[in-house]
């Protein structure tokens, strides 16, 4: 059965073209994914995320737990509201799903994972808590809209309690806030997102979302799709979980080792592969990839290098750039002479460092 989002029927009142995700009917673009993209890029755009999952850890262990869990550390985090992004790894290293936890207190802290790796996440993240006697709540009573851009941040402040906007006006990145919304409701608002604009994660209750998606409406935030996310999340540099890592990739695998705390002391969930591989290399590594011909890099196609073939995980047309860029995986060592496959021609690509974007314009070396 074909899950839904409450904004379900908001999105084809505005003339959303639906596809599956996942199992979930959302919202490829609204009549334009380049135009989409070019509107978070320039001003703000918003975003049905609710598909995602959000799960409440509560119980005295539970930064002991998160320690054992993570392969960032949660020792990060001492701040209330505070946000940590991490892997959570199966015993070989490698990676179940990448995703967010804040630190609301001692005795809790507040996870959002992928949408279409719920089900495991959920077995794996209890029957590891148990020992903890940590307390999995899944918040299912939680909508999120994603608020993205430059002008993201002052367009929601607007819809907030007037007594709240100074608080969130000083909220610092990766970190989140309770709030109160103009019209009363609780608001827990963080300042993070997937496209490399800065903005709000705005979670809310799930009979609030649409009027509150209806304010922003007003305010004058337009919505924007999931084919608009994915280009601007690649721009950004951000990793696609099932696309460019899974449980078959290590963090070093998938340019994510800034997200690995080897700290001494603490024996978390594959550490001990992840230590094997820093000791000794890794067999692959993510590079980012720019074509300056004509075509679109795809998943899947065949990359060409000196020291043996690879592939592109994550490609696209990049509306920012006006070319193709892509992530690819390929054999460890010195990167050079790489092509890509594309219908049997040898198309040579650029090494270049990612992100490709950053705060709207292309980085140096991207552009020739």
């Amino acid at each position: 059965m074909t899950l839904k989002t409450l904004l379900n029927e908001t999105h084809r009142s505005l003339g959303a073209k639906m596809v599956d995700f996942g199992g979930w009917d959302m919202p490829i673009h609204y009549g334009s994914q380049i135009d989409e993209h070019h509107l978070v890029r320039n001003a703000a755009g918003m975003f049905d995320v609710s598909h995602m999952t959000v799960v409440d850890l509560k119980g005295a262990r539970t930064r002991e737990f998160l320690r054992h869990l993570l392969a960032n550390s949660i020792d990060k985090v001492k701040v209330t509201g505070k946000a940590l992004y991490s892997c959570m790894l199966n015993a070989q290293g490698g990676v179940i799903d990448d995703l967010i936890v804040y630190f609301l207190a001692e005795d809790f802290f507040r996870m959002v994972v992928n949408a279409s790796t719920r089900e495991k996440d959920l077995a794996w993240i209890r029957q590891h808590a148990a020992a903890f006697d940590v307390e999995v709540v899944e918040r299912e009573d939680l909508a999120i809209i994603a608020v993205q851009g430059p002008q993201a941040r002052a367009l929601v402040a607007g819809l907030v309690a007037e007594s709240d906007r100074a608080a969130l006006d000083k909220l610092s990145r990766f970190a989140a806030l309770d709030v109160t919304s103009a019209d009363g409701v609780s608001l827990f608002v963080a300042r993070t997102g997937y496209t490399g604009e800065d903005g709000y994660e705005v979670l809310l209750p799930q009979d609030a979302v649409v009027a509150f998606w209806n304010a922003l409406l007003a305010a004058g935030v337009k919505p924007a799709g999931l084919g608009a996310r994915d280009t601007l999340r690649l721009e950004a540099g951000m990793n696609l979980y099932g696309q460019d890592m899974d449980e078959a990739v290590s963090p070093y695998e998938a340019a994510l080792s800034w997200t690995v705390t080897l700290d001494e002391g603490r024996d978390f969930i594959g550490r001990p592969v992840l230590e094997a591989q820093k000791a000794g290399g890794n067999a692959r590594q993510m590079i980012g990839v720019v074509m300056d011909d004509k075509g679109v890099l795809r998943h899947g196609q065949k990359v060409l290098t000196a020291n043996g073939e690879g592939e592109i995980l994550s490609g696209t047309f990049s509306p920012t750039l006006g070319k193709a860029i892509a992530f690819a995986r390929v054999p460890a060592g010195e990167v050079s002479d790489v092509r890509v496959d594309i219908r049997g021609k040898e198309v040579p690509v650029r090494v270049v460092k990612f992100p490709f974007v950053r705060d709207g314009q292309a980085q140096a070396g991207i552009n020739l």
